[in-house]
């Protein structure tokens, strides 16, 4: 944990130092509370708590208009059972784009999150995540269809932890498409993704195209600061090592910006 406070100070020195010396002052911390549930907790098409559904409650910090972030939250099932899964997050983040203004814009993020399994020994479970995300909203000749990739890399958080055999990669091709819908204020966002896990899992895991997942989903804003997002996502599931069943999920956000 005392590599996770100094990489967190790290990144909010550098991101203060390089807001002083903009020296843009019309730039705020901003500071979002997120709190998410979904009927089944699908991670990179797992059934993570069996059957059971997930609650989880983050607060993101935008540094300034950086591009850098950094969010701390809490996962666990809304049912008993599931003690030793809940966890805590902690993330570091930075994202921005290139070659704006071309057919080739690129808007990336780069991610860090240690995931601290508070219920059972920190050397039984504890990781962290890489995640490494690339879509070209203008590459297409069709307004808002945009392709994206999006790579993960789990390992365990320390050298000798129980959980060594369950690091790996999972890879995730996608599209995206925004919608928009007269009698909605936002547009609907349509999108249908499909996953190669390498690894990720343990032995017990095929390397193989593991599930495609279909979803729909928009954002209704409340008021000046209160956003509800819902969500319906459907799973196809290609591997039974993963899951054994096709699922249909839904996601349901609050987001209050402070």
């Amino acid at each position: 944990m005392r590599k996770v406070v100094l990489l967190t100070a790290a990144i909010i020195l550098f991101a203060a130092t390089f807001t002083l010396a903009e020296a843009q002052e019309d730039k705020k911390l901003g500071v979002t509370f997120d709190l998410t549930y979904m009927s089944k907790y699908m991670s990179k098409g797992s059934e993570s708590y069996g059957q059971q559904p997930r609650l989880i409650e983050t607060v993101y910090f935008d540094l300034w208009g950086t591009g850098f972030g950094v969010a701390f939250g809490h996962q666990a099932s809304t049912s008993s059972g599931y003690v030793e899964k809940q966890r805590f997050n902690y993330k570091v983040y930075y994202g921005s784009s290139i070659l704006d203004g071309t057919p080739y814009k690129t808007k990336y993020k780069f991610s860090w999150e240690y995931k601290n399994y508070y219920g059972r020994a920190r050397n039984k479970g504890n990781s962290q995540e890489w995640i490494s995300s690339l879509s070209w909203p203008e590459i297409l000749p069709v307004e808002n269809l945009a392709p994206y990739y999006i790579v993960h890399y789990e390992h365990p958080s320390g050298s000798g932890y129980n959980n060594y055999k369950n690091s790996g990669w999972a890879h995730r091709f996608g599209l995206g498409y925004d919608l928009t819908v007269p009698e909605l204020s936002n547009p609907l966002h349509l999108s249908a993704e499909i996953v190669y896990r390498d690894g990720l899992g343990g032995p017990t895991k095929d390397h193989d195209w593991s599930h495609a997942t279909f979803g729909i989903a928009t954002n209704f804003k409340l008021n000046d600061r209160l956003s509800f997002v819902p969500g319906l996502y459907y799973q196809e599931s290609m591997d039974d090592s993963v899951c054994k069943r096709d699922v249909i999920y839904c996601k349901l956000s609050l987001k209050y910006r402070f």
